[in-house]
């Protein structure tokens, strides 16, 4: 049993009917709500125009709530259901798509790459390009697999060592429309959309715009210029259909999603936890990535995340706490329609213990509950 509601301007469901796990969800609905007032104050004071908010424990979305506004011209305040260009964060849902694909006996996820159509030809061109993602891109190497790109292991020795590579990640798109016989767009509407009801989500490319009555909806992006005003950008440049982005979504969309994997309505459990499982080196290293997600640590808890940015445009995070026990999984959802979500990274690293965001939700979410889970706990005296 269910009940959903408005507060606070955001949109809070609730779930369990048990007086304990209501007053538990009321203590994480506070804290949670208290949470987003601090991200309200962070944009503002990072000058992002729009923030949306998600927060989940489990399959319980806490909070959902917009701040700031959409169209700063004409005053469009964000809402949850604001549509955002994601970015990266389309990323986890491409591995979604190809681990269906995989589960369903249509794709291999180890055969080589060399033998799908235009691999061979897509890696003579940019290893002539070259630079920073291609450079040593190992395309040409026959041990090249599905995997490896989805495991963003595909620089220099094939599953050797951890380089983010989102152009080689686009890429993965082609295996997955070659053997299904579908574009990949529709693949993810099919496959993940739909059964996600994720009402409001739509896959964007060259020859696929947004719908107008979705374009209706979407955040404009905005950047700070050199003398310091808070000014429209262009919106980011046409992309192919590829599986490194290419999602425009609200954050109850991503909440939709992050429900429908958890329970099971995408793939199975064992390849949903495929997603989550640090890619171990063959001299047994474990990487900070899985398929399409980065994993760490963050206040000894084990996570998965996933940025998204386009830069001057838009930025992204979503992150997962990962455990065993359903009552001590969460999720943060955060789309804004400027860039300062995202934090200084190299290619070859996880660091999502610099985000501000992340911090703040793991010591209200996570350090705070312990603490009010201890003081209730705690006999009067």
């Amino acid at each position: 049993m269910k009940r959903a509601g408005l507060a606070a301007g955001g949109f809070i469901l609730l779930g369990g009917c048990a007086a304990g796990m209501q007053n538990q969800n009321v203590g994480d609905v506070r804290a949670a709500s208290d949470l987003a007032v601090r991200f309200d104050s962070m944009r503002r004071a990072q000058r992002i125009p729009g923030l949306a908010v998600a927060i989940l424990r489990d399959t319980t979305i806490l909070l959902a709530r917009g701040f700031g506004f959409a169209n700063v011209e004409s005053q469009t305040p964000v809402t949850p259901e604001t549509l955002f260009n994601t970015a990266s964060v389309g990323k986890p849902i491409s591995a979604v798509v190809a681990l269906r694909l995989a589960q369903d006996g249509v794709l291999d996820l180890d055969r080589p790459m060399r033998q799908y159509r235009d691999f061979p030809e897509f890696c003579d061109a940019v290893r002539a390009q070259g630079g920073v993602f291609f450079s040593d891109f190992s395309c040409a190497d026959n041990r090249l697999t599905m995997r490896h790109v989805l495991s963003m292991t595909s620089n220099g020795d094939p599953g050797t060592r951890f380089w983010y590579n989102p152009p080689g990640y686009s890429w993965a798109s082609r295996p997955m429309a070659e053997m299904s016989g579908r574009p990949f767009s529709d693949l993810v509407d099919s496959l993940v959309f739909r059964p996600a009801g994720m009402r409001t989500a739509a896959r964007i490319h060259r020859r696929l715009p947004l719908r107008p009555e979705l374009a209706a909806l979407l955040a404009l992006p905005y950047h700070i210029d050199s003398t310091g005003r808070t000014v429209r950008s262009d919106p980011p440049p046409p992309q192919g259909d590829g599986a490194a982005g290419g999602v425009i979504a609200s954050v109850v969309d991503l909440a939709r999603f992050d429900i429908a994997l958890s329970t099971g309505r995408l793939v199975r459990d064992d390849m949903r936890a495929k997603l989550w499982q640090p890619t171990v080196t063959p001299d047994g290293r474990e990487l900070p990535y899985g398929l399409g997600w980065f994993l760490g640590k963050l206040d000894g808890r084990r996570v998965a995340w996933h940025t998204g940015l386009w830069e001057k445009q838009y930025s992204a995070l979503y992150l997962k706490v990962l455990s065993d026990d359903p009552s001590e999984r969460l999720t943060l959802i955060l789309l804004a329609n400027g860039d300062a979500l995202q934090w200084p990274t190299r290619f070859d690293e996880a660091a999502i213990e610099r985000s501000p965001y992340a911090r703040e939700f793991m010591r209200a979410l996570v350090t705070g509950r312990n603490s009010r889970d201890a003081s209730r706990s705690t006999p009067s005296p």
